[in-house]
């Protein structure tokens, strides 16, 4: 009777442990907090709030969306780099983390080593416009009329080291061409610029640009995609345009700090891939100019590794003003 006793005891204790350690195990267990390096509003706050949103719904934990902005993003990203790894910090970056991890100069943050890519959401696609007073009708006529006029033509930006800024040196460094960089603060001092003709042409995201180029008030000569895009079925590609060396598409994804569990990795990047898939959110994404794509935590690394040696090269090479 004894000996029963003693072994339905132990019996009752290994299965309370096993509940403990499954409890344990159990991700996540408490709410997590997604840090967008930009102020609300931007492009990155709109794709974290979107998916943290559908990560609430699934992970049945509240994901809050921190916004801290500052120097350029460098400050939400200093934040993520020394949080614990343990997958209740992550981010929602773009292409300016690794930009601007160049930029700082003073190490602040390593765009590749201190991070742990998790899955690519999204992919931003851009269209080079014109400003009505240019004579250009097409990405060669532009291309000549600059070449015509070395360091006449301006083209704007919303900054140094911004989307805009990179597609625009990548575009005069493919086409040969020599014009000067105004950077903006706000959109729409860089729309006023082009309508009223200080700055010649501008790379926007399609999704900025669209409602301008439907009413007539600017001109689109080429999209930096390898394909059309169904927004814009009549503006040919670069490439289709006469210039193939040169692609632009802005790109975000969801990363933690180095050092991120693998299972978690793994874990995060299912769920949000069938985020990903849901039609609600294939078509919230393509309101806003951009595609919803995913891929593997492997995928996405690469990606951040590749762009970090194009950026490194070209600001190792230009000027900035």
């Amino acid at each position: 009777m004894k000996n029963s006793l003693m072994i339905a005891l132990a019996a009752s204790l290994l299965c309370t442990c096993g509940v403990v350690v499954a409890a344990a195990d159990k991700y996540p267990a408490r709410p997590i907090r997604m840090v967008v390096p930009f102020p609300p509003g931007a492009a990155s706050d709109f794709f974290a709030r979107t998916i943290g949103q559908k990560m609430t719904e699934t992970f049945n934990q509240q994901v809050i969306v921190d916004n801290r902005p500052g120097a350029g993003g460098v400050v939400g990203a200093v934040i993520v780099a020394k949080a614990t790894p343990d997958g209740y910090t992550l981010s929602l970056i773009g292409t300016p983390q690794v930009v601007n991890s160049l930029l700082s100069g003073k190490g602040q943050y390593r765009a590749v080593e201190d991070f742990t890519p998790v899955i690519q959401v999204s992919s931003l696609p851009n269209v080079i416009v014109v400003a009505p007073g240019v004579p250009a009708k097409s990405l060669k006529e532009l291309i000549a009329l600059a070449k015509a006029q070395p360091g006449k033509l301006n083209y704007g930006s919303a900054g140094i080291g911004s989307l805009s800024h990179m597609a625009g040196t990548l575009f005069n460094t493919a086409a040969g061409i020599n014009t000067v960089h105004v950077p903006f603060k706000l959109l729409g001092d860089a729309l006023s610029a082009l309508l009223n003709g200080s700055i010649q042409y501008y790379i926007f995201p399609v999704a900025a640009a669209t409602p301008l180029l439907q009413d007539g008030r600017l001109r689109a000569v080429a999209v930096t995609t390898k394909k059309r895009l169904e927004a814009l079925p009549s503006v040919p590609t670069t490439a289709e345009a006469g210039l193939p060396s040169y692609t632009f598409e802005g790109w975000f994804g969801v990363v933690g700090p180095a050092g991120l569990p693998r299972n978690i990795v793994t874990q995060l990047n299912r769920d949000i891939g069938r985020i990903l898939e849901q039609p609600d959110t294939k078509e919230k994404f393509m309101r806003q100019g951009s595609d919803a794509v995913h891929g593997t935590p492997e995928q996405f690394g690469n990606l951040i590794k590749s762009e970090y040696v194009r950026f490194e090269k070209v600001l190792a090479g230009m000027k900035l003003q």
